[in-house]
């Protein structure tokens, strides 16, 4: 199928936007793999300093989403903090090649994921902002789609470089500004704010009363997709079962690299699906799906079918991914879409911590079927959750029987 028809529903700012997020993530990941070996053999740094830098760097991330959601829907702008967050990123991770002691690293990865804080939750509001909402599905499934491919491309090009070119870490991640500075090229010339939208804006309420304006369903929606994340400890945790059946450390790198190629493809064709069934069914069936990956996990012991299962799943994010953020933006009022997707990457945030925390402490005393099974009955029991169903929020009754654009009933 041509590019040009597959892309037909999705906005021009939501396709530039994408290719932000591919060159982000070719960027990013041209570092991040090497991020621990540099430490280690360069700077001296052990893994507690590696638990210690990505601890305060994803629970930076995760509170800064929250404020930034909420300071876009006071501003009713999106542009301005996508910008300043990309830009942030952007100009400091690749000094992270010039650093010579981890406090250095600890500081360039603090000022990176302020950057990813406060761009995140501003994007997504953006998204929906543009997007009709029969294609909001389609557009994040797109969008996510891209992230991903730069995840499949950066390590590549990293691998290139430090193999072909014979660079060494530091200047490979030096390199890394290149892609960075197109990101701020693309930002400036292809995105816009919309002005649609803002005919009928309402200012965002403070604090206590934006909470309670996000409605029932849509906290609902938020305990469901936080016991969800209580058992979705880090994917590391895969890669280590793979390689305790005996996958080298060489195929591992080949499988993350197609892992996330398959997550590409997902995503994408997810999102077209999400519009047509859709989020609440599509959620369903890709945490009960989640839940069948897990128990595979922790039961098989053949190398080679336990590495299909890892690529199979790559499909899981296929199913949520596009469907939550579509389910979000159609479930608050517009002008409380940032705060909205703030709480929501806010409450991921908080949540994996203690999910790869508990699922250690389970492997390490009873074994790898416990840890497994247990994430797998966390999947099964958010599923439920999502399966009750509430009223809608007047608001968005009251508004979708006036203009019919949002889902008025989420099958």
């Amino acid at each position: 199928m041509p590019f040009s028809r597959l892309t037909a529903r999705i906005p021009k700012a939501v396709i530039a936007l994408g290719a932000v997020s591919f060159l982000t993530d070719l960027s990013s990941e041209m570092i991040y793999p090497l991020l621990p070996i540099f430490l280690a053999t360069v700077l001296g740094a052990g893994a507690v300093t590696l638990g210690l830098i990505e601890g305060v760097a994803e629970s930076t991330a995760a509170l800064l989403k929250v404020a930034s959601g909420i300071w876009t829907d006071r501003t009713q702008k999106r542009k301005p903090l996508i910008v300043s967050g990309y830009s942030l990123s952007g100009l400091v991770r690749p000094l992270i090649g010039l650093a010579t002691v981890w406090p250095a690293v600890l500081a360039l990865r603090f000022a990176d994921r302020v950057g990813k804080g406060l761009r995140t939750s501003p994007r997504d509001a953006l998204i929906a902002d543009v997007t009709d909402a029969s294609a909001r599905g389609t557009a994040y499934g797109f969008h996510r789609s891209m992230d991903h491919a730069g995840a499949v491309v950066g390590p590549l090009v990293a691998a290139l470089l430090l193999t072909t070119a014979g660079l060494p870490l530091r200047q490979v991640f030096l390199l890394a500004a290149v892609p960075a500075a197109l990101v701020l090229i693309v930002l400036l010339c292809f995105i816009k704010e919309p002005t649609t939208h803002r005919a009928d804006a309402q200012i965002a309420p403070r604090l206590s009363a934006s909470w309670n304006a996000l409605g029932g369903e849509y906290r609902r929606l938020l305990l469901a997709v936080f016991v969800f994340t209580l058992g979705n400890s880090t994917d590391a945790f895969l890669l280590l079962r793979l390689g305790g059946t005996g996958v080298s450390a060489a195929w591992i790198a080949v499988l993350w690299s197609a892992h996330h190629g398959v997550k590409m493809a997902a995503t994408y064709f997810g999102g077209r699906l999400a519009d047509r069934i859709g989020p609440r069914p599509m959620m369903a069936a890709g945490w009960i799906f989640y839940a069948a990956i897990y128990l595979a996990f922790g039961w098989l012991n053949s190398a080679p079918l336990l590495t299909g299962v890892f690529l199979a799943y790559g499909v899981y994010f296929g199913f949520v991914e596009p469907a939550e953020r579509a389910w979000i933006a159609s479930l608050v009022p517009p002008h409380l879409r940032g705060t909205a997707f703030g709480w929501y990457h806010c409450t991921i945030g908080i949540a994996t911590l203690p999910a790869s925390l508990v699922f250690g402490l389970l492997w390490q005393r009873f074994g790898t079927g416990v840890a497994f099974t247990t994430g797998a009955l966390l999947a099964a029991t958010a599923t439920i959750l999502l399966l009750v169903r509430n009223t809608p929020h007047p608001m968005l009754a009251q508004r979708s029987e006036s203009s019919g654009n949002d889902f008025t009933a989420i099958k």
